[in-house]
């Protein structure tokens, strides 16, 4: 892997914290490189020779590019991969007291080293829904959120009281991975006392008072106040969101010789990275598709740490949409996309170990 291409890989690495950030940096990526937006809420008008793309849920992405000599029938070259990646979701209702602390109530998602979470820098990433009012009726806007600094810690427990840990680490995903927020303490010291004698609760964080939302019953205000204060509106006005713990430790280019890549989320940014690149850059030039005769694609799905199956993932008609929409855009013939089918090929790049020299044996 040139230099260059390593750095490339980093930089989208370090844009991705989450599925929702990956396809977002995918379509910077396709837009700039020429390809155009189409939403699969409208018809569809496309011509031979151009570049295309359309999204689903924020976080799976098909991008394609239509050969000049390119007739209803013929294949598709399609590399699918996917851009979700193990991480601990925040809970639906993730507030959770326990001795004085705040903490974060968080689920699995995938098949993790769960284990690797513990005593890391953790931040939180994803999407909200935020409440909107325009021209007097009110509206709902998706947008991705991300808060770089550190806020949360999953605090290994001191060896002295665990004395046997070292025999063999087992975590207990409900009661251990909940990530600690803030302690309660503080926030009791510093509650204003309001006008009728009673006292507000809130919790501070920097000095500030932040007063109870009416979120709060779910979710700790700080947590809301935190996320609201990335996006520039107000707590209240989250309606709801899909967010993320993520470690705030970039991906770098490492080793000796430089010749490794330290980072999470490999499987499957990487694939996800490689197969974008690919498809760019065989696009790239005014001359790329003269002679094509099929459609060049490639798929980053999400949900296939979990199976596959929801509305966005591999196993939703996803694909299938994408490929009878395309042909139907040439003809008619409702008998020409078993054959394209048939004409065409699919490689699955999904990254897996290969490895490791400490277990050699």
């Amino acid at each position: 892997m040139e230099s260059s291409v390593a750095a490339d890989l980093i930089q989208f690495l370090n844009a991705s914290p989450t599925a929702f950030h990956a396809v977002e940096e995918a379509k910077k990526k396709l837009i700039s490189a020429g390809y155009k937006q189409v939403s699969e809420r409208e018809d569809w008008d496309l011509d031979a020779g151009k570049k295309y793309f359309f999204t689903r849920n924020h976080s799976t992405i098909v991008a394609f590019a239509i050969g000049e000599k390119y007739v209803a029938g013929n294949g598709f070259y399609i590399v699918g991969a996917h851009t979700d990646s193990p991480c601990l979701k925040v809970k639906p209702v993730s507030k959770v007291s326990k001795g004085g602390f705040l903490e974060v109530g968080v689920q699995t998602y995938g098949g993790g080293l769960w284990h690797t979470w513990f005593d890391r820098d953790l931040s939180i990433a994803g999407r909200i829904i935020i409440r909107e009012w325009k021209d007097g009726s009110e509206s709902y806007s998706h947008e991705l959120v991300r808060i770089e600094e550190p806020i949360m810690r999953i605090p290994t427990l001191a060896i002295h009281l665990d004395r046997g840990v070292n025999d063999g680490f087992k975590v207990n995903s409900e009661s251990h991975l909940a990530p600690v927020l803030a302690t309660s303490v503080k926030g009791e010291l510093n509650k204003p006392v309001a006008e009728n004698g009673s006292v507000e609760s809130v919790v501070p964080t920097d000095g500030k008072k932040i007063k109870e939302t009416k979120n709060s019953p779910k979710h700790h205000s700080l947590l809301l106040q935190l996320i609201a204060a990335r996006t520039g509106c107000e707590p209240d006005d989250i309606c709801d969101f899909e967010l993320q713990a993520c470690d705030t430790q970039p991906s770098t280019i490492a080793g000796a010789m430089n010749e490794f890549i330290f980072s999470g989320r490999l499987d499957n940014l990487c694939m996800s990275f490689c197969s974008l690149k690919a498809l760019i850059e065989s696009t790239s030039s005014e001359s790329s598709l003269q002679d094509e005769t099929g459609v060049r694609m490639v798929a980053l799905f999400d949900h296939e740490e979990v199976g596959s199956d929801s509305a966005q993932g591999a196993g939703s008609p996803v694909m299938l949409d994408a490929l009878s929409r395309i042909t139907s855009s040439f003809s008619s013939d409702t008998k020409l996309l078993p054959k394209a089918i048939q004409r065409s090929f699919l490689v699955s790049a999904d990254m897996a170990h290969a490895l490791h020299p400490n277990y050699m044996a």
